[in-house]
Order: structure tokens, then C-alpha cells, then sequence
């Protein structure tokens, strides 16, 4: 398995094209991929903006993306081909050694479930990127109450991209089950660092609910800060306009700042904030309202929330 392994993605959304995206941009042949996209539109969509994809759609899409397109299939029950005509018939065919789960949580049990005969048969690495569902569970529909042991079952790592990485510029973090090679995990962190500037592993999977917590949901608690500083701007009378641009920047200053210095957060903090200056009253009015133990609560409301996921969506049994 190479830098350059066929790569079969299940789903063809947002964070789908954000991967694909990442790895075009880097030089990954576009002739290893294939997408499996039930929506036309959206099978539309990626053949206008990636001439030469491979894209299928149909009942039988799954299975083809994976297994490779079935040659002797009558066309009537074979998946709809969305592909440039230069591509050769032996690309077509080929069988994925890389499957990545890119559809939504409510979605993963019957999708591999459908893929579980050729996922045992084949034993791709499954790279799952639906928030919530652990390893165990992938693995128990990947059996499909076959009696198949686990250790016989393809190796899956799990990973929690964020939407950053549809701008290049998300964090992942990665969980693998222990039957996954070290070569399988260095090509796993390869295809998620196309789209992330830090990608992470973690050793315990119950961490992958505290990734999707801080990383995963984290986004939206600095858009939600930066709306805040934009509405508190206008209440002073500035325009929404100019607000909206200063509080932008602002954030990505920081956040550039943070990345870049040697400092840690708290040194540059401090290093911002002037005894009895107009930081530091900011500052004490926000610890003064309890900002730390707000922020603490949100991110535990997040990782509670995603582990009573994981029970809804991965916990019954098939």
C-alpha cells in the first residue's frame, strides 16, 4: 500500500471533496480515485469541477467503488458512470485498497453493512470520518451477524477532520485499531494532513470524542465569538461591514500568532494585556462572568453529546 493506493470514497460531500481536494492539490493522481454519490446533482457537480473523476451513482455504486466496476454486470443494475472517456478500462476496474466512510453517522450501518461481504473478502483499510461511531461498532457491521471474529475483519481508523479543511486548514485527530500496520497509519495521516495543518493521534478512542469536542465542533465556538464581537462593535455604533472585516482579522492574527511564536497561550495573553489597560478590563469582566468554566462546560456538553451519539447510532445491535 503506497502514497498512491486506489481510493475508493463512500459519499461525495463536503468534507469527501475537501480530502480529494487536498490530495489533487498536492499531486495525487485523480486516476486513483473514485466517488460514490447517490445525489445527481451533486454527481454533477464533481464531474464539472474535477474533469476525469471517476463518479458513480446507483444501487450498486458501493459495491463497484470498492470492489472495482463489474465488467460482466448487465447494464441495467450497473452504477451510472459519471468519467472523463480518456480514462482506460483497466483503471475502472480496479478494486479500492483504501475505502473511506465519508457519509453521515445516521447513514454508516447500512452503508457497510451493504459493503460487509466485499470489505471482508477484499480487506481494504476503512478510514471512517463519521462523527460518533467507534471502531467496535464499524467493525460489528462490517460482520453483519456472521459470526466472523474481529481479527478477521479490515483494520479501520478512525479520524475527525473539521471544516477548516475544506480552506486546507483543518485539524484531524486519528484512532487506529491495533491490527492496523504502521504503514496503513502513516498513509492515513498523509491523506488527512492533504487537508489539515495538525494531525493528531490519540491512543484511547474514548479521546475521539474529546477531538470532536475541541477541534471537530471547535470551529463554530470562534465563529460564535467572533458574531459576538461583531454585534458588540455595531451596539457601539461602528458598521457591520467594518466590524465583521476587524473581528475576521483579529481571529486569524491570533490564531497565527498562537501557531507561529514560542510562547505558550497564557505568555501571549499576558504579553497583549497591560496592567489597568483596556485588555486587561476585558479580560477581568470575562473572568468576572466565568468565561473559563463557560468554555469548560461547552466543550463537556460536546463530548457528552457525542458519546450518547455513539450509543444511539453504533450501540444496537444489528
Amino acid at each position: 500500500m503506497t502514497l498512491q493506493s486506489r481510493l475508493a470514497f463512500i459519499g461525495g460531500g463536503n468534507m469527501a471533496e475537501a480530502i480529494l481536494g487536498g490530495l489533487l492539490s498536492v499531486g495525487y493522481p485523480l486516476s486513483k480515485c473514485v466517488v460514490s454519490e447517490p445525489l445527481k446533482a451533486r454527481c454533477d457537480f464533481l464531474h464539472d469541477k474535477y474533469p476525469g473523476l471517476q463518479i458513480l451513482s446507483g444501487p450498486t455504486a458501493n459495491q463497484e467503488a470498492v470492489a472495482g466496476a463489474a465488467a460482466s454486470a448487465p447494464a441495467e443494475e450497473s452504477a451510472q458512470l459519471y468519467v472523463s472517456p480518456t480514462s482506460s478500462i483497466e483503471e475502472l476496474y480496479q478494486p479500492a485498497e483504501v475505502v473511506i466512510l465519508a457519509v453521515k453517522p445516521q447513514m454508516l450501518r447500512a452503508v457497510v453493512a451493504d459493503l460487509g461481504p466485499i470489505l471482508r473478502e477484499r480487506k481494504p483499510l476503512v478510514i471512517s470520518i463519521a462523527a460518533g461511531i467507534d471502531t467496535t461498532a464499524i467493525a460489528r457491521f462490517m460482520a453483519d451477524g456472521t459470526g466472523v471474529p474481529f481479527s478477521e475483519l479490515p483494520p479501520v481508523i478512525r479520524c475527525m477532520p473539521n471544516t477548516p479543511s475544506l480552506a486546507l486548514e483543518g485539524a484531524t485527530g486519528l484512532y487506529a485499531t491495533s491490527d492496523a500496520t504502521e504503514s496503513q497509519r502513516r498513509l492515513a495521516e498523509s491523506l488527512l494532513g492533504a487537508v489539515s495543518k495538525e494531525v493528531r493521534w490519540v491512543d484511547q478512542e474514548p479521546l475521539m470524542d474529546t477531538v470532536t469536542a475541541l477541534s471537530g465542533s471547535g470551529p463554530a465556538y470562534f465563529f460564535l465569538m467572533m458574531e459576538a464581537m461583531e454585534d458588540a462593535a455595531v451596539k457601539l455604533g461602528m458598521d457591520r461591514d467594518t466590524a465583521r472585516a476587524l473581528a475576521i482579522q483579529t481571529a486569524v492574527g491570533a490564531a497565527k500568532m498562537a501557531a507561529t511564536s514560542s510562547d505558550d497561550l497564557k505568555t501571549l495573553r499576558m504579553k497583549v494585556t497591560s496592567p489597568n489597560g483596556t485588555t486587561d478590563a476585558a479580560i477581568k469582566s470575562f473572568e468576572a462572568q466565568g468565561f473559563r468554566e463557560v468554555v469548560q462546560n461547552a466543550v463537556g456538553a460536546a463530548e457528552a453529546r457525542g458519546r450518547s451519539l455513539a450509543a444511539e447510532l453504533g450501540g444496537a445491535k444489528l
